[in-house]
């Protein structure tokens, strides 16, 4: 890990030293990016990479005050590529200071020291992206509106705080990909964890892309609240197995939050969409309101959301049957134990008998034995 003191220092540009050292190396060069705005040649260059792009002035019909808004473009990739830096760093720094420190305390298995490492990193983000998503929906009146997901499509102007937030998410989520080498991720662990790595990465760009920036954002907010509270569950049940409440509303909430972004994905994609006024395909305008396109989003939200309910009820079903597995375990364990003990008392008090009865039978059936 990053930052940590090595007693034994691994052959330079191997696996382990770059694994130890991976923080350090990203720090140099998001150093050398942050330096470079010191110098007029270099800082045209570095600029690109430290703040967001293609921003434009409009005065709204509802405000005389020119207001900036920003747009979408190539550039953005050299942002993503800063902040991707920035979220290894931070994961680095949260493993080391918080992370590592609780599990030393609290001695887990290696199975478990994996995932309460997982569960650890992502309740930060995810508390973090909450609190965030929700203040930009409370000032953005998304919640309010419902219409205001498809209204005036397309959506090419964004506030600051919109843009900011999806540079964010795509830059967070796609340093999760370089992380599983970092970390050391078991290999049973890393498809299941590669799986949601790419859904969040196409969920969220797809949306940044089309011009959907309003739909995912609401999408969001309730997934990660979900999200939050499961991983939040998960770190006190590997604190104290007893603490499994937490799992019981995650369950609840689960669902509800799977119908509410479901059906605002119908209404968007079904209803809203198409009854605008601004049909067709257009790069130039960022417009992408067509049939296809529609129902192929449409069928991605429906068929991630299905998969990740089908996944919901099958640890479910299977937490109850091992639940009941371990059950009939302890019980035939105290059986087996309780036979033991009644055939040890048995024995004892047989030969206990038998030699009471030698020293109290009479000397002639004692001569003729």
């Amino acid at each position: 890990m990053g930052f940590r003191k090595k007693n034994k220092s691994p052959p330079v540009l191997s696996h382990e030293f770059v694994i130890q050292n991976h923080a350090d190396m990203v720090s140099c060069l998001a150093m050398i990016i942050l330096l470079g705005l010191m110098f007029e040649v270099t800082a045209k260059f570095a600029i690109m990479f430290i703040t967001v792009q293609y921003n434009v002035t409009q005065v709204l019909d509802e405000k005389n005050e020119p207001v900036n808004l920003y747009l979408y473009g190539p550039k953005d990739v050299a942002t993503v590529f800063f902040y991707l830096l920035i979220a290894v760093i931070l994961h680095a720094l949260i493993q080391e200071y918080i992370l590592d420190k609780m599990n030393r305390r609290l001695h887990l298995s290696k199975t478990k020291h994996s995932k309460f490492n997982e569960s650890g990193q992502l309740a930060v983000f995810y508390l973090f992206s909450f609190i965030w998503g929700c203040s930009i929906l409370t000032a953005e009146d998304f919640a309010t509106n419902p219409t205001f997901l498809w209204e005036g499509y397309p959506h090419t102007h964004m506030v600051f705080q919109v843009k900011f937030f999806y540079i964010c998410q795509i830059a967070y989520w796609l340093h999760a990909l370089p992380e599983l080498y970092f970390q050391k991720v078991r290999k049973e662990d890393i498809p299941r964890q590669l799986y949601y790595i790419c859904l969040y990465v196409v969920h969220i760009t797809g949306a940044y892309v089309l011009n959907l920036h309003r739909l995912g954002l609401v999408l969001l907010v309730p997934h990660y609240l979900v999200e939050l509270l499961f991983h939040a569950s998960r770190l006190f049940y590997f604190s104290d197995e007893n603490k499994q409440k937490g799992f019981t509303l995650w369950a609840l909430l689960f669902v509800i939050a799977r119908l509410l972004t479901l059906t605002l994905s119908v209404l968007t994609f079904g209803f809203g969409l198409p009854r605008t006024e601004n049909q067709g395909f257009s790069l130039a305008e960022g417009n992408f309101n067509v049939l296809t396109i529609r129902q192929f989003c449409l069928a991605y939200y429906a068929l991630s959301y299905s998969w990740r309910l089908d996944k919901h009820v099958y640890s479910s079903l299977k937490g109850d049957r091992t639940g009941a597995l371990n059950a009939r375990g302890v019980k035939k364990t105290i059986k087996k134990k309780t036979e033991l003990i009644l055939r040890d008392i048995l024995l004892q008090t047989y030969v206990t008998h038998c030699v009471e009865c030698f020293s109290c039978s009479p000397p002639e059936a004692s001569k003729q034995l």
